[in-house]
């Protein structure tokens, strides 16, 4: 029976990539894998056949001879498999689908250190102007003792005898090889006979360390300072990760925080709310007078222009928005009750409804709410 054309045996055009042939070779070696299809005959024979028109289109001469004469300018240099005639192997195919699994690596493979998350509270004027912190993190630093080799000092790590430093051991699984991490020195390519006492042959020793931070003005909660290289240290020689400071501004007896504007309640009289006066109302950067009109009402919200806060980012300073609330005197005297009961009674006495607006209305409001009710 005469031979399929390679290209139709893996689905591409002639004018396919190296990618686009690794690509759906892969896709018809996973399907039709005789492992996974151990009764089946033709998923055996659509196996072989996919492995051989990669290995063929695989190789850039064997794919040019091919491309030229056809099966005729290539038979008997497909291996039918993998291992023949310069094929590619089973790593270069599926490493990226299985390293991870296996814990492959190559020789002297090198290991990121972790990053690292510091939690930094901040009061909220330290947040709004900035300030360099000093904090201290607990970590790994090389041993001093071993300069990091993790070996006895004197000596050092050996080639492992397993892998011969490779890292990798080879495995026979039915028709493919499998590479995974040597079980000896567990992927490292070495192996410690006499361990460093300091750091028990990790190259490696817990140690505080103490950093200096610069905050920014204007860091708010949920902001991140990243400090590169200041995270765990690498294995293997590997670049050492990054430490991310958490900010966490603690709440503030007075403000509210709401991006770049400050919100305060400023408790006033009932004397204050009516005749109107002149109060003096905290800002971060020192006190301010805030004037209030005559007949103020409880809620009512007054605004100074540039006192919040300057963002980190950039742009305008936010304002500082001041709820004043009236307070309804508490102890009173005898007399103060009486007082009051007069003033009561002259505002009965005239046209109280223009003395209480939104009390007017209010109760307008609820008689013409059960009138339009039905019972």
């Amino acid at each position: 029976m005469a031979k399929r054309d390679y290209y139709e045996i893996l689905g591409i055009a002639r004018e396919a990539d190296e990618k686009e042939i690794k690509r759906a070779y892969r896709k018809l070696a996973m399907k039709y894998h005789p492992d996974r299809n151990p009764d089946d005959e033709d998923a055996d024979h659509k196996f072989k056949e996919a492995s051989e028109a990669y290995e063929i289109l695989s190789d850039s001469s064997k794919r040019a001879a091919y491309d030229q004469f056809g099966h005729a300018g290539v038979d008997g240099q497909a291996g039918g498999g993998f291992g023949g005639g310069g094929g590619a192997s089973f790593s270069d195919i599926f490493g990226d689908v299985f390293g991870d699994i296996f814990g492959g690596g190559g020789r002297g493979r090198t290991t990121r250190g972790a990053d690292l998350r510091y939690t930094l509270e901040l009061d909220l004027e330290e947040a709004v102007k900035g300030k360099t912190v000093q904090i201290r993190i607990p970590g790994h630093t090389e041993c001093e003792i071993c300069d990091g080799s993790g070996a006895e000092k004197g000596s050092r790590p050996e080639t492992c005898g397993t892998c011969n430093g490779m890292g990798q051991v080879r495995m026979q699984q039915g028709f493919f090889t499998v590479q995974q991490a040597c079980p000896t020195c567990r992927g490292a390519g070495k192996v410690i006979k006499n361990p460093c006492r300091n750091c028990h042959g990790t190259g490696r020793v817990q140690e505080e360390k103490t950093l200096s931070v610069k905050v920014p003005p204007g860091v708010d909660t949920g902001d991140r300072i990243r400090l590169s290289g200041e995270g765990e240290m690498g294995i293997d020689g590997g670049p050492p990760g990054d430490l991310y400071v958490q900010i966490a501004v603690r709440e503030h007896s007075i403000f509210t925080r709401d991006g770049r504007n400050l919100y305060c309640e400023v408790p006033i009289s009932i004397v204050d709310a009516a005749l109107g006066g002149e109060l003096e109302v905290p800002t971060l950067d020192g006190r301010v007078k805030l004037k209030i009109p005559p007949e103020t009402q409880t809620g009512k919200l007054f605004r100074l222009r540039n006192k919040g806060v300057s963002p980190v980012r950039g742009g305008p300073s936010g304002d500082l928005l001041c709820r004043v609330m009236v307070e309804t005197p508490v102890n009173l005297t005898k007399r103060q009750k009486e007082l009051l009961e007069e003033f009561q009674e002259t505002l009965d006495g005239g046209d109280g409804n223009r003395h209480g607006p939104r009390k007017t209305s209010w109760f307008e409001g609820v008689k013409n709410f059960f009138d339009e009710m039905k019972f």
